[in-house]
């Protein structure tokens, strides 16, 4: 049985303990030289940045966000133990929490940390696919050669030197295509490293929950639950043409992913057609504040990925979904491209105060599209002759801190 230590990085061919350090942390499985796709998933990232950066909260459940009003962007381990989850409002998860640390997020130090760990990536393949600033797919068909090692020894090391180098550690899913790595990596976090072959596949995936499926949301999962479809179990007992003629093209997607069959390439040079987050409310709310306050964090988060990858957009994007799961949807096209935070809050918000008497709201997202390679300084904005100003002094505030330390300049607005 091929297996390898993953703290050594020692391959050898029996289950158990390392031979070479003694270490427990092995793992084994018949497959194990031969897959090459893989997911990394950072563990609890933003709150695993804050625990690096302050050891005096290193022990602590920390919980990433606003102040008592405003809602959990993410939290460590130790508060999920306790049942804290994101978009949760505050003042619940410190009432199932009290004795929790609330840190501010600090989005450029993330897209900064990001942007390490996509160096080491870069290292091991050129076909790395990003999803976020915390994950990303790769694809390491042919690399052994070059590292004298398989991807599973390789995927290993990369773990390991995030760990060692950056102060993050994250979690492996080794597969033979792309949905069953992402599911892997999900399996036994943090610090996790699991693998799904190509022979168990099926029997793996039987008894699972359709929940299990990327990109299946409440109001997706509600519809095949209607129909009678709960596990993957479920799904196998439909004809290929009965689930298009009931679902559409999400029914040949499902056909195919029942059997674990996912034909999409991990592609480096995909063109990123937009960048948006989302909040999903522990209970549905119209109170301005906590609305205005998410408008910014996720302004926030769209900014940092914008600066990791050196983009820029013209079209700004509000998403809302009201209670009874009907979507409203709100866009506009700027003048010129823009990566600011600043400019993303300021858009998101006009279009937010024409959806007066619409709420309340379960979701809210914010995105930016029509994206270009970042060109420069924005021209001058006639209706807005401030906003060259506060540009300057958010990237300004970007430099100071990545050059004293992200905690030298808090935004008020980040408070609520």
């Amino acid at each position: 049985m091929p297996a390898l230590c993953r703290d050594c990085l020692t391959p050898f061919e029996t289950k158990g303990r390392c031979p070479a350090c003694a270490s427990p942390r092995t793992l084994s499985h018949p497959e194990l030289w031969d897959l090459s796709i893989a997911h990394m998933d950072c563990d609890a990232f933003y709150a695993s940045v804050e625990k690096r950066d302050n050891p005096a909260i290193r022990d602590k459940p920390v919980i990433i966000g606003g102040g008592r009003r405003g809602v959990v962007s993410t939290a460590c381990y130790i508060a999920r133990i306790k049942g804290v989850r994101s978009a949760m409002p505050m003042f619940q998860a410190l009432k199932l929490c009290p004795e929790a640390v609330v840190v501010k997020g600090r989005m450029d130090v993330y897209a900064k940390v990001s942007r390490q760990i996509r160096a080491l990536m870069d290292e091991l393949t050129p076909v790395v696919e990003p999803l976020s600033l915390d994950e990303a797919f790769m694809d390491l068909t042919g690399t052994a050669r070059l590292h004298g090692a398989p991807p599973a020894v390789v995927l290993a090391g990369l773990v390991r030197r995030m760990q060692r180098e950056i102060g993050i550690t994250g979690s492996i899913g080794l597969s033979h295509n792309k949905f069953l790595a992402k599911v892997a990596s999900d399996l036994d976090k943090p610090r996790g490293f699991s693998v799904i072959g190509v022979a168990e596949t099926q029997d793996f995936l039987r008894d699972k929950p359709i929940g299990l499926i990327w990109g299946i949301g409440a109001v997706s999962q509600k519809s095949l639950e209607n129909a009678g479809v709960r596990t993957f179990a479920d799904l196998l007992r439909w004809e290929r043409r009965d689930l298009i003629a009931r679902f559409g093209a999400m029914g040949e997607r499902l056909w195919h992913l029942a059997r674990g069959e996912d034909r999409r390439r991990v592609s480096a040079h995909a063109p990123v057609k937009g960048i948006s987050n989302e909040t999903t409310f522990h209970e549905d709310t119209d109170d301005p504040d906590i609305l205005d306050g998410h408008i910014w964090r996720l302004a926030e988060k769209v900014s940092a990925r914008a600066k990791a990858k050196g983009i820029e957009g013209r079209v700004v994007t509000l998403k809302l979904k009201r209670a009874n799961h009907t979507l409203l949807s709100r866009r506009v096209t700027l003048h010129d491209p823009t990566q600011t935070a600043d400019r993303i809050y300021r858009t998101a918000r006009e279009l937010f105060g024409t959806t007066h008497g619409e709420g309340p709201f379960r979701l809210l997202g914010v995105g930016l599209s029509d994206l270009a390679p970042q060109g420069g300084p924005a021209s001058a904005d006639l209706l807005d002759p401030d906003a060259a100003r506060r540009e300057n002094a958010e990237r300004a505030a970007d430099a100071i801190r990545a050059r004293f330390g992200d905690r030298a300049i808090l935004k008020g607005r980040a408070l609520r």
